[in-house]
């Protein structure tokens, strides 16, 4: 017999129950047209990320209908982490060496599953390019989930991506996050000591400073402004990637993305240039 699936928020109790009012019967078809009003935002974007580990279909989730004050209810200054960057209203968090020939743009949600497979599955690449100092990766956050399916995950991740990067330890602790991430429906990165725990994960990073940090919501107001930009780019969805400006995510022209097929795009962008010396960003 084939599984049966329920629709969200639909529970199952008395589903053997033939004595169910006309009433009891019209309320849960409601919440079902409720639930697939619900699940329509979440939209297969692309069939993309096809490298040694045979991925599948990657899930992305539609931009529009967001909720621009998703998260936190927090409001205050916009104190932006260290060595953070805001070139053309974008703010973002640099990798990698300053003078790299190439540029990654990554528009990215702590809690988006497609961000997820994306960056475990192009993270060592990203990281050799960078270490080559054939390029450079500017991580823009944004909250796309915390307003299309509620809770605050989203902003806490990146508030507490940010305080890591004051910490010098960015780098390893986003890609702890994407490592443990959990189901898309779990807010658990809504709770700040789930946070604080996965930052034991990174040397030297549970300090009393980092805690504080992530608590108080220092960066609360920065995630936000870079989710405006994320809202007024005319982006799609999560994960959004430009190399160069150029979207290669899900495809670059007839090519789908890949560890291989980064490495080998970089390579022609970057030819006959100099790979960059200067010292990597902090994180």
């Amino acid at each position: 017999m084939p599984p049966r699936f329920v629709a969200w928020g639909v529970s199952e109790k008395n589903r053997g129950d033939g004595n169910r009012s006309a009433r009891e019967r019209l309320q849960q078809q409601r919440e079902r047209d409720r639930a697939r009003e619900k699940q329509r935002r979440v939209l297969i974007v692309s069939a993309a990320v096809v490298g040694v580990l045979g991925l599948a279909a990657v899930v992305g989730v539609i931009a529009a209908g967001g909720d621009k004050n998703s998260g936190s209810d927090k409001a205050g200054p916009v104190v932006a982490p260290t060595a953070a960057t805001d070139e053309d209203g974008k703010p973002a968090i640099p990798t990698g060496r300053a003078d790299a020939p190439s540029t990654l743009a990554v528009w990215e949600d702590f809690r988006c599953p497609a961000c997820a497979q994306f960056e475990n599955v192009m993270r060592d690449a990203v990281h050799e390019l960078e270490a080559s100092g054939a390029l450079k990766v500017d991580y823009h956050l944004a909250t796309l989930i915390d307003g299309n399916m509620g809770g605050s995950g989203s902003l806490r991740a990146a508030n507490a991506a940010a305080c890591a990067q004051d910490a010098g330890k960015f780098t390893a602790y986003h890609d702890t996050l994407y490592i443990n991430q959990p189901p898309e429906t779990d807010d658990a990165y809504g709770k700040n000591a789930k946070l604080i725990e996965l930052a034991a994960k990174v040397p030297g990073l549970d300090t009393p400073t980092f805690r504080s940090c992530v608590n108080d919501g220092t960066h609360d107001s920065w995630v936000k402004k870079s989710h405006e930009a994320f809202q007024n780019g005319g982006f799609r969805g999560t994960p959004s990637v430009l190399l160069n400006g150029e979207s290669i995510f899900p495809t670059k022209g007839n090519e789908q993305i890949s560890p291989a097929n980064l490495k080998k795009w970089v390579a022609e962008a970057n030819k006959g240039k100099k790979p960059g010396t200067a010292s990597p960003s902090a994180g």
